[in-house]
């Protein structure tokens, strides 16, 4: 039998971005790691969208449905291309980011005062 230790594990992945900061089951770098992560899905997204505008408009009935598919083709297709890391912004960010936030610069030895 094993037991886990007394903080659950939580999966950065399924929780909403306004969560993330909060969350003191996560370490500060499972949080940069899904902030850079969510940000490369959004800017595929938006990529993905402005490719598959048509080109010549369609009937109103069809730019309907035909809309919603591919919001969720987009959507689809972007969460995976960035849970597998090929386009590779993800880790770019995570780098930055980890320099930035993560990782503080070293204190400043005070100098001694003089009497």
């Amino acid at each position: 039998m094993t037991i886990d230790g007394t903080h659950p594990r939580v999966d950065a992945s399924q929780l909403p971005l306004e969560s993330l900061a909060g969350n003191a089951n996560l370490s500060d770098n499972d949080k940069v790691d899904e902030v850079s992560r969510q940000f490369e899905a959004v800017l595929l997204r938006q990529i993905f969208q402005d490719i598959r505008k048509p080109v010549l408009a369609s009937e109103e009935g069809d730019a309907t449905v035909n809309g919603i598919y591919s919001d969720m083709i987009n959507n689809q297709l972007a969460d995976s291309i960035s849970r597998s890391g090929a386009f590779g912004l993800a880790r770019s960010l995570q780098s930055q980011l980890g320099h930035q936030v993560l990782h503080h610069a070293p204190a400043q030895p005070i100098a001694p005062t003089k009497k």
